[in-house]
């Protein structure tokens, strides 16, 4: 199946750095140095599933996911 996520955000300005983004999705975030949510180069390589179920998970609402059409988190048809 293609790939239909093609961006992902974090809102750092709202990120409380708890970290259950990288335990849900490891190959997609990391903590920074600040303690705060930061997306890894390797996030192409997790699941979209995995990728907008974090964005649900997340507590403050920071991640944002997006398809080609602009379409974000569980707006997403896979």
């Amino acid at each position: 199946m293609a790939k239909k996520v093609v961006k992902v955000e974090i809102d750092r300005k709202t990120c409380m750095g708890c970290g259950t983004c990288t335990v849900l999705a490891p190959k997609a975030f990391e903590l920074g140095e600040d303690n705060l949510s930061k997306v890894k180069p390797t996030w192409v390589e997790e699941e979209d599933e995995t990728l907008i179920s974090t964005t649900g998970a997340c507590p403050t609402a920071s991640i944002t996911v997006s398809d080609e059409q602009g379409n974000s988190n569980d707006k997403i048809v896979l």
